[in-house]
């Protein structure tokens, strides 16, 4: 057993019962309640950067939550890493369907459970005490290494473009990397090489003045529940295809080279079928899962909302309704571009008897990196070393506009090195993080951030 792997067996339980207090910190960056924990979680974030030896640490301010920053570049003629990660959370909602209380961090069954365990709090964690226990075995780091570790990435990072350009020279590095993915499945070491974008908006419809009574106004005017549900279903065909015109324009199509590599995967579709107790998959006619989830751009309604909630009846025409949407983008999509045919489709769409209001909110652009740079391919051995698995070069369904940020501004090559898994359920009840991946992890970071020094990466 190396040294590496000796100082991480003997300090495990330490990190853990570090990283439940972290997880404990109700750092949601959505709820204006919870402002002075998020605060509170940056400040926590920062201690543990000065407490494992990174230097010139400080909490710098944004129009938003605070990012936190610290270094140590004393490794002579070496690259320099930036890390990127995130200490705000998702909300909890809802919350009742939590088996153990969220922001008290439980391990059962090998999993740690918590808001924030695999997205990102524990996944961030990793990689400080990844720097740390270089630091304590070996006295010093292979590499220099930049660390930044934002509190806004859960509502879209709206401070952050301005911000890395603010400081795109503090930040400049060789190589960025990210913990903020998944694996492919369990066991099976994941490197990520493209994202998808996002573009979201609300929809707000007015009906009457006020709610109205079914019995005297109904089937005389018009409700906005129906108006709403009338709209929504005119975004899609039978067969799952997007019905927003020119919605597909400029989307870039899958390579022959791409399908056969995903094809080689065997991913089991009939197993995650069963997994999420569907009595089937869906999704646009023609492409396989990880097509659809990887390459393929969505339309999907995140939320309605209108009329009685309450238990009970209450026989009333709702004088509003409004609907959540999310589009994740693929390359040759600009979100922006995206925003204006929604605008254009609901104004055509919108039935009479309504008057429509839309409200963009997250935005962010897709990404795509060469998976055969050298980076990426020193991460890809690192994991194989570690889980004595093949490493398997993807693209992921979800989005991280702060990655085309980084590349646009400063120029480096990303690598996205995530130690999650898709069933965790982040963004949902019940978040957890397989301890496994945290153990391997952790190990493989160490060995990656070794290999690195060795790179050649002019």
């Amino acid at each position: 057993m190396s040294q590496i792997e000796q100082h991480l067996k003997a300090n495990r339980e330490r990190h853990l019962q570090e990283l439940k207090n972290y997880l404990a910190i109700p750092s949601v960056s959505a709820l204006s309640e919870h402002k002075e924990d998020t605060r509170k979680a940056a400040e926590w974030t920062a201690e543990q950067l000065k407490t494992i030896g990174l230097e010139h640490v400080e909490i710098m301010e944004t129009n938003g939550h605070p990012v936190v920053y610290g270094d140590w570049l004393r490794a002579s003629d070496k690259p320099t890493v930036l890390i990127y990660g995130h200490y705000d959370v998702q909300p909890v909602d809802p919350l009742e369907l939590w088996e153990t209380p969220p922001f008290e961090a439980s391990i059962r069954d090998n999993k740690i459970y918590a808001r924030g365990a695999t997205d990102d709090k524990g996944q961030t964690f990793m990689h400080i005490k990844a720097l740390e226990t270089l630091l304590n075995v070996n006295g010093e780091l292979p590499i220099n290494v930049k660390v930044m570790i934002e509190g806004e990435e859960e509502v879209g990072s709206p401070n952050l473009d301005a911000f890395v350009d603010t400081y795109k020279e503090k930040l400049q590095s060789d190589i960025l990397v990210i913990s903020d993915t998944t694996m492919i499945e369990k066991g099976k070491p994941t490197v990520c090489y493209g994202l998808r974008g996002l573009a979201g908006l609300q929809v707000d419809l007015k009906g009457a003045k006020g709610d109205l009574h079914s019995g005297l106004y109904g089937g005389g005017v018009q409700n906005p529940l129906h108006a709403l549900t009338k709209l929504l279903a005119s975004m899609h065909d039978e067969n799952g295809k997007i019905t927003v015109d020119g919605f597909y324009d400029g989307v870039i199509a899958l390579t022959d080279e791409e399908r056969r590599a995903y094809d080689a995967l065997n991913f089991d579709e009939q197993a995650l079928t069963k997994e999420l107790d569907v009595p089937e998959l869906y999704g646009e006619e023609g492409y396989s899962f990880l097509e659809r989830t990887w390459v393929r751009p969505t339309l999907e309604m995140n939320g309605m909302h209108g009329g009685f909630q309450g238990e009970g009846v209450k026989t009333v025409l709702p004088s509003e309704a409004s609907a959540k949407i999310s589009c994740r983008l693929v390359p040759g999509q600009d979100p922006d571009d995206i925003l204006e045919k929604l605008y254009a489709h609901i104004e055509a769409h919108t039935p009479a008897g309504v008057t429509v209001k839309t409200t963009p909110f997250d935005k962010g652009k897709p990404f795509l990196t060469p998976y055969d740079h050298p980076a990426i391919q020193a991460a890809g051995d690192a994991l194989e070393s570690v889980y004595n698995e093949k490493t398997a070069y993807t693209r992921m369904g979800g989005s991280l506009p702060i990655a085309e940020t980084f590349s646009e501004i400063l120029d480096v090559p990303i690598v996205l090195m995530g130690f999650g898994l898709p069933s965790e359920n982040f963004h949902a009840p019940n978040e957890h993080f397989h301890l496994e991946n945290f153990d391997q992890g952790l190990r493989a970071i160490c060995d990656y951030y070794t290999r690195v020094a060795n790179l050649d990466l002019d």
